[in-house]
């Protein structure tokens, strides 16, 4: 018999190319990994280290699933990203053995409430309503490590079609392997941990409706529908 006093939440999962499914534990985000978007946000990317913030591992969209608009917002933006799902943990990683400690890598995106974000600044909070909010993590299939190149492969993302977001894996600030083992002097990275890398330049304005889809050369893609 469960000594719960409710039912236990689902755990948050996203398909592999494999056929399984990969446990979502937790999911962290890197700022301004792209020299470009650095800018375009109007920060000077040459000054600052990584830095990190979270999403709930249920704020997840997995399988091409429809993704609700949020509330709160009039300024919803895209970001897409190369997302590193770990598959053995550990503490002060050393950017050398960084790889080894990765099961896997899929596209994501994080969407942002833009004017949320903005107001926080201001007024210097947190970001963590306009970041980590309800279905805020459209990921796509998670292919094994071994197949992929996290140094190299266009990233892009369309809208309706259109192309909004075009740069390269090659473009970050920080590697996979540096970001891996950065956050790991912060927190202990765990299996079933997700990280989402930063995105590119061309972030913008979606609406309800509006279709997205987010592909990295050699990850694969991402798909869904603002409702």
């Amino acid at each position: 018999m469960s000594d719960l006093v409710i039912p236990a939440p689902a755990l948050p999962t996203v398909p592999t190319t494999t056929g399984g499914r990969f446990p979502v534990r937790r999911v962290f985000c890197v700022g301004r990994n792209y020299a470009a978007h650095a800018r375009e946000m109007g920060h000077d990317p040459d000054r600052e280290p990584p830095f990190f913030f979270t999403k709930p591992a249920d704020a997840v969209v997995a399988d091409d699933a429809d993704t609700s608009y949020p509330s709160m917002t009039e300024r919803l933006e895209h970001e897409v990203e190369l997302v590193v799902a770990i598959g053995s943990g550990g503490s002060d990683i050393a950017v050398a053995d960084a790889l080894d400690h990765v099961w896997g890598y899929a596209v994501g995106l994080d969407l942002t409430r833009r004017d949320l974000q903005a107001e926080a600044k201001r007024l210097g909070r947190p970001w963590d309503m306009a970041k980590g909010f309800d279905a805020s993590a459209p990921i796509g299939a998670v292919v094994p490590a071994g197949t992929v190149d996290p140094t190299r492969g266009t990233v892009e993302l369309l809208v309706d079609g259109e192309r909004r977001q075009h740069g390269d894996l090659g473009d970050q600030i920080w590697s996979v392997a540096e970001v891996i083992a950065e956050l790991s002097r912060a927190v202990r990275l765990e299996p079933g941990d997700l990280v989402m890398t930063g995105t590119p330049e061309g972030v913008g304005v979606v609406a309800l409706g509006s279709t997205l889809e987010g592909t990295i050369a050699g990850v694969g893609s991402v798909r869904t529908r603002l409702v």
